[in-house]
């Protein structure tokens, strides 16, 4: 079958670099999507390829890679990758060319462009900046003694530009008041400094927006430094990752980050545990999360709207697909979802998860409820918050076995 007879689809993800795990996840999950599409017969009776390139975490070639796609490759479709690094630089051009465009995880990419034919699977629904972090606020009021003071640490890039707009907004509204803020550079090595600054001020809630391996060094820091605030986390890119997980074991107890989707009995949706056990089969080899749970669901439901659009409009007419998925509930692994304002979720469902009860390294007990608890939102939660942190660190409890398993 010549190539002529394929619906190509053509993007970039971070396959190398500092986002290269989460990459990798992500073309995994994809891969698999196009082998169940393919064994259904195809989208409209042709088999689909996926032309996947590398942008190396670098911002700076993802223009250049999707002008290729479009006119070298003349891809059929084209999708958004993981994150702000990689879909908000393409963006101009598929303004530009007037095409349909499904990212993944960028938060707040089109509360600039407002782009109508932009769609995006991060569900933070139409007002992502803050609700990314409004759990880890709100719960932190709801504490006995309720905290008061904040501190704010976070990477010097643009994916966290949004995530602090937000924090700054939800400690406000919460009554806080944020007595620190600090950036540090990407190549940091060294976070004592930072952990002195922070003990000497001594707030009440510290928030931290990092990538995967800052999320490593600056728990590993924090450890060693004595700090315990009465609860940290927030925005941290790193904590969902097998891998990181694994490495800090111990060290993750306590800590408050946002998830967006984990294996619970209430997000069990139609597909997904076959989905995580064919990922979790390959993903040794293909370098990606030992676990996928971040990833790898939100990328095989990204290519199922882009799946349902093509069946339902009978082709691939960017302004058709875009049309039709302005409107339409999709259903997907994730759970079945419609696209609000800008392009988001029309309703949000961000997981914040308290790590607790980790004893050891092993990846398997990641696989368990007990290692990570949903404590919000409250309809689907797991469990309820530990405070303040220094309590929380002291687990693991005797007693406390897992209650959950899958893949």
């Amino acid at each position: 079958m010549n190539s002529t007879s394929l619906i190509r689809i053509g993007y970039t993800l971070s396959l190398t670099g500092a986002l290269g795990s989460n990459g990798r996840t992500a073309q995994l999950a994809h891969q698999i999507w196009a082998e169940d599409v393919n064994r259904r017969g195809g989208l409209l009776g042709r088999p689909v390829e996926l032309v996947c390139r590398d942008d190396q975490t670098n911002a700076d070639l993802v223009s250049g890679i999707y002008k290729d796609l479009i006119d070298l490759e003349e891809v059929d479709i084209v999708v958004g990758g993981y994150g702000d690094n990689t879909v908000a630089p393409a963006m101009p051009l598929i303004m530009e060319r007037g095409r349909y465009f499904v990212g993944l995880m960028a938060l707040a990419t089109n509360t600039i462009h407002t782009y109508n034919n932009y769609f995006v699977m991060i569900p933070t629904g139409p007002h992502p900046n803050a609700e990314l972090t409004r759990g880890f606020f709100d719960l932190a009021a709801r504490q006995n003694p309720s905290p008061k003071t904040v501190a704010i640490l976070v990477a010097d890039a643009l994916f966290s530009k949004g995530p602090v707009l937000g924090a700054r907004e939800n400690a406000a509204r919460n009554g806080f008041e944020v007595i620190y803020e600090a950036r540090y550079p990407l190549s940091t090595q060294d976070f004592m400094p930072y952990m002195r600054e922070l003990g000497a001020i001594n707030s009440d809630i510290l928030f931290l927006c990092s990538y995967l391996s800052d999320s490593v060094k600056l728990i590993q820091s924090m450890d060693a430094s004595g700090l315990t605030p009465r609860i940290v986390g927030g925005a941290m890119i790193g904590p969902q990752n097998g891998s990181v997980k694994s490495q800090l074991g111990p060290l993750l107890n306590g800590i408050v980050n946002y998830e967006y989707w984990l294996p619970i009995p209430k997000l069990m949706n139609s597909g997904v545990e076959d989905l995580i056990s064919k990922y979790q089969d390959r993903a040794g080899a293909a370098g990606a999360d030992p676990l996928g749970y971040y990833v790898a669901p939100l990328a095989y439901a990204q290519l199922q709207v882009v799946e349902q659009a093509v069946r339902s409009t009978g082709g691939i007419v960017d302004a058709e697909l875009g049309a039709y998925t302005r409107d339409a509930v999709f259903q997907t692994v994730v759970g079945d979802l419609r696209f609000g304002p800008g392009g988001s979720w029309a309703t949000p469902r961000v997981l914040q998860v308290q790590y607790n009860n980790i004893a050891e390294h092993d990846i398997d007990q990641f696989k368990r409820l007990g290692a990570q608890t949903v404590i919000s939102p409250s309809d689907i939660a797991t469990g309820q918050l530990i405070y303040p942190y220094s309590d929380a660190k002291l687990r693991p409890r005797k007693g406390v076995e897992p209650n959950f398993e899958v893949g």
